[in-house]
Formats: structure tokens, C-alpha cells, sequence
């Protein structure tokens, strides 16, 4: 085994001989060589036995060579003391005979790891492997390259603290020393063995940008036995979460380790850790895809469809909603777990979306299905258009998450262009309502209107009214297109919402108005492109 030296030999036999395993002894011998991680377990333990056993012979050689043999005194003396070296300056080193080595590389390969708990033993072997890549294949998602995530029982870090105060000891010793930071980490060491494996078995390379994870939870039955003592020490790291089973979670004991002293760790928990009573398990094997965002701008021809969901109180005020017609078929082909929908503004349950339509996307959250062709997209389209009369989309496409900021920056920054169909308690002419054409860059002070007080805070807005014209119908209604900054309550505009809204047409025009109908006739964000 060429990459451990004769300055590891203390460190194997020492690991050995309390029951790690040898893929935790590589790592506490600070070797970085991911090829030998993957060595067959029983080739590693063969390799650890050669390992001792040549080094053994050469320091005989060494010892018998270089110097007079002990006199029979001793040599009798060293017989009764025991298992124990005699060194050349005749002093006791605690260290295995090879037969003791021998002894310990049988009896550890039987054992559960007292560090890893079997992490690197039962679950780098093609068995675990083959039944991850079943998991995978039998989701059904498409991926073409994949990043694997692992969940490690919080107590493994306990456990290593523990084996690496035994080492560091033992090192000391010999006048050496071992940072903590030195020993490869347990995580990267599992990876380094399962990437390949995994990598070969479905048949596409592992990345670590890929938007595919495949996850695999790791538990232990003593999870909460082992790290109870932490608690009593450092309680404040312990605190109840609603979502969690468990308060000994990953970061919470290694918040604990960080703060409690040496002495204290040793006086609770046993250096070297104990042998394990149980193997960890496999708790769950979940493959995720990263979310696919589709834009596109959508016309509404009803009057009686909300944007999202109308629900008061539980109960559903209308059958359906704009959110609902695109998203269902989306969800369908895309094979998504759920979806969160955005657009540039909303426009009430009784207002038309008419012209080009208004931008929106979706983002839909796991999708089992992610690639799609231009024409795919475009017979998705058709499919969503020919469902309902009550909405229609155009421009259907995928786009990055990155480029839904552009929609978002419209909300405020862009104009939109209105038709209201207005109603006036005092009759009028068309003499009457002329000079609102010639009004330019209007200011409003807008308090929040109290229709959706309720949902949004208290605050006076203000909004420009760019452009007005009218266009006179009878002595009680004509029609209003406005050019107005992104945001403007037009309603509120032309009742005045009880004079929370200032200037509005019933001031104006010193009369009581009210809206009738209204329409959005444009959204001025050039987003997405059109197609």
C-alpha cells in the first residue's frame, strides 16, 4: 500500500485494533488518493495486513542489523511484559505484533466501523449502488448528467472527534501531529467511491453543476443516545424546530463539538468510540430534477375568471382561475411535482386582458420530463389555446431563471394602456369631457384602496396618468383610454374610492363617475421575445 508511509504504521494498527474500518484508516492517514477509496473492502484489508506485516520485518531487520542482539535478560523480561515492543534503546511501545495485527484486520472485517458505522463498508458495494440506480430509473426522469447528495447520521461526527483525539494522542507520542482538518472528510471519501459506480450504472457522467440530484439519507437507531450528552453540555445549541424530528441535528452537533472542551468531550464519550450495536440504514433514496421555467403572455376574454384561485375562508368563489387553464397541461407534460406562477401585474376577476396579452411565467418545481422541442412547445401551446375560450397564450417558451427578472422589473418601470367604459350621475357633453385629452403626465397620490386593504399595507402611492382620451357614447357614458405608469389603481382613478384617490374624473369633472367595464389593452414589457 504505497501510500501510506512507516509514520502511519502506529496510526493502522492503533485503528485497527479499536475496529475501524480500512477506508477510515486511509482517511485518518490523510490520503488523498481517490483510486485506493475504491479498492475492493476485503483487497483493503488484505492490503493493510501486507502493509504491517512488511513493515514489521523490515524494522526487525532494522533492529537486528543495526545493533547487538538483546542480551536474554530481556528478551525474557519483554516475553512476560506481553504483546508489547521492546525498541532498541530497550523501552516498552505500545504498539501490535503482527500476529496481534493479523488478529485485528480478522476481527475489524467482521465488525461495523466504529467511525463510519458501515458508511464505507455495506454501502460503497454494487448491491446499494444497483438498488440507488433502480430508484433512479424506475422515477422516470430525464437527466444527462447528475450531482449525488448524501445525509450522514449527526453522531458520525461525534464518533470522529472521538477517533481523532485517540490519533492525535497517539501521534503526539511520536512527536508528530494531525490536524482535524488534514483527515479526508468521510463525505468526500463515500463520493469518491460511489460517483464512478453510479456514473457506469446509468450510463451518464456525474457533475457538479447538474440541475438532477440523486440524494440518499443516511440514519442510525442511536442517533439520539450517543449525542445526548452534548445537550447537557451545550444546550443552547439544542433548540425545537417544528419541521424537525429530532434536535440533534448535523449542524447543531457540530455547533456543540465546536464549543465543548476536550476534556469535557472525554470525561462523556469513550475515546476510541465504542463498537457500534447496530448498522446505519438507508433511510430514503430521492432523485430530484432542478425546476424549468416557461413564459409567455397570456389574452383573458372573461369577466367572471380570477388570475389565481379565488378561495375566502376555505371555500373556492369560482370554479377556475388563468393560473389553473395554463398550468394544468404544463404540469401534465412536464410531469412536475407543483408549479408557482408569476406575471407582470394582475388584472381583477371582471377585467379583459386584450392586445398582446400580459407576460407570465411558471415555474414548475421536479419536472420528470425537461426537454422539449420548439414545435413541442408550440403544439403545448395549441393544446392550452383549444381547452377554453376564456383565455388564450402566445410566445410559449422556456426560459431561464435569470430572465423572469425582466418581467418583474416591467411591474413598475413599464406603462400600460386601458379602456374604461365610464358612467356619470350628471348628464354630459361631449363639450364636457374634451379638455381630458389635453392632460399630460397627471399625478395621482393613491392610498391604498380599500378592496384589497386587506391584503396589501397601508401606503399613499404615487402614480402618473401619462395620457387620456375620450370618446363621448350618451349624456351618461363615454369611453376612457388611459396611457398609465405600471401599478395604478384605475378603478380607484375614476371613483375616487371615496377621496382616496386624488385627483380623480369624478373631481375632474365635478361629478359623480363610476366604472362600468375596463380593459387592459397592452403591457409594455418587452418580455419574452415573441416568437
Amino acid at each position: 500500500m504505497s501510500s501510506l508511509t512507516e509514520k502511519d504504521r502506529p496510526v493502522v494498527q492503533l485503528l485497527l485494533k479499536t475496529g475501524t474500518c480500512p477506508r477510515c484508516i486511509l482517511r485518518f492517514c490523510c490520503v488523498g488518493s481517490q483510486a485506493l477509496y475504491r479498492h475492493p473492502y476485503k483487497d483493503l484489508m488484505k492490503d493493510l495486513k501486507e502493509y504491517l506485516r512488511n513493515n514489521q520485518e523490515k524494522e526487525d531487520r532494522v533492529c537486528f542489523d543495526g545493533a547487538d542482539p538483546p542480551c536474554k535478560r530481556i528478551r525474557l523480561e519483554h516475553a512476560a511484559e506481553g504483546p508489547g515492543d521492546v525498541n532498541h534503546n530497550g523501552e516498552l511501545q505500545q504498539t501490535l505484533s503482527t500476529a496481534d495485527g493479523d488478529a485485528a484486520v480478522e476481527s475489524s472485517a467482521a465488525k461495523v466501523c466504529n467511525v463510519c458505522l458501515g458508511i464505507l463498508q455495506e454501502f460503497c458495494e454494487a448491491d446499494f449502488v444497483q438498488k440507488v440506480c433502480q430508484k433512479v430509473n424506475s422515477a422516470d426522469y430525464q437527466f444527462t448528467s447528475f450531482v449525488f447528495s448524501v445525509s450522514l447520521p449527526p453522531q458520525l461526527s461525534v464518533r470522529e472527534r472521538a477517533a481523532w483525539l485517540l490519533v492525535k494522542q497517539e501521534m503526539g507520542n511520536l512527536g508528530l501531529s494531525l490536524a482535524k482538518d488534514d483527515i479526508v472528510q468521510l463525505k468526500e471519501a463515500y463520493k469518491w467511491i460511489i460517483h464512478p459506480q453510479l456514473s457506469e450504472e446509468l450510463g451518464v457522467p456525474d457533475d457538479g453543476k447538474s440541475l438532477f440530484e440523486v440524494s440518499v439519507v443516511f440514519a442510525h437507531p442511536e442517533t439520539d443516545e450517543e449525542c445526548r450528552f452534548l445537550a447537557t453540555a451545550c444546550p443552547d445549541c439544542f433548540k425545537p424546530a417544528k419541521n424537525k424530528q429530532s434536535v440533534f441535528t448535523r449542524m447543531a452537533v457540530i455547533k456543540a463539538l465546536e464549543k465543548i472542551k476536550e476534556e469535557d468531550f472525554l470525561k462523556h464519550f469513550p475515546c476510541p468510540p465504542s463498537s457500534p450495536k447496530n448498522l446505519c440504514v438507508a433511510l430514503e433514496i430521492q432523485c430530484n430534477n432542478g425546476a424549468v421555467f416557461v413564459a409567455g403572455r397570456y389574452n383573458k376574454y372573461s369577466r367572471n375568471l380570477p388570475q389565481t384561485p379565488w378561495i375566502i375562508d376555505g371555500e373556492r368563489k369560482l370554479e377556475s382561475s388563468v393560473e389553473e387553464l395554463i398550468s394544468e397541461h404544463l404540469m401534465a407534460e412536464f410531469k412536475a411535482d407543483s408549479f408557482n406562477f408569476s406575471s407582470s401585474g394582475r388584472e381583477d376577476v371582471d377585467v379583459r386582458t386584450l392586445g398582446n396579452g400580459r407576460p407570465f411565467a411558471i415555474e414548475l418545481v421536479n419536472p420528470r420530463r425537461i426537454h422539449f422541442t420548439a414545435e413541442e412547445m408550440k403544439g403545448l401551446q395549441q393544446t392550452i389555446n383549444n381547452s377554453s375560450d376564456k383565455i388564450q397564450v402566445r410566445d410559449l417558451q422556456l426560459v431561464t431563471r435569470e430572465a423572469i427578472g425582466r418581467m418583474k422589473e416591467g411591474e413598475e418601470e413599464k406603462t400600460k394602456t386601458y379602456s374604461a367604459l365610464i358612467w356619470t350621475d350628471k348628464a354630459i357633453q361631449r363639450e364636457d369631457i374634451a379638455f381630458l385629452d389635453d392632460i399630460k403626465e397627471l399625478k395621482l397620490d393613491q392610498k391604498t384602496p380599500l378592496r384589497v386593504l386587506h391584503r396589501r399595507p397601508l401606503a399613499v402611492r404615487c402614480r402618473i396618468i401619462h395620457t387620456m382620451k375620450c370618446e363621448y357614447i350618451d349624456e351618461h357614458h363615454f369611453r376612457l383610454r388611459l396611457k398609465t405608469q405600471a401599478g395604478t389603481y384605475i378603478k380607484e382613478f375614476v371613483h375616487g374610492d371615496f377621496g382616496r384617490t386624488k385627483p380623480n374624473i369624478g373631481s375632474l369633472l365635478n361629478r359623480t363617475a363610476d366604472i362600468l367595464e375596463l380593459d387592459v389593452e397592452s403591457v409594455d414589457v418587452d418580455w419574452p421575445p415573441t416568437l
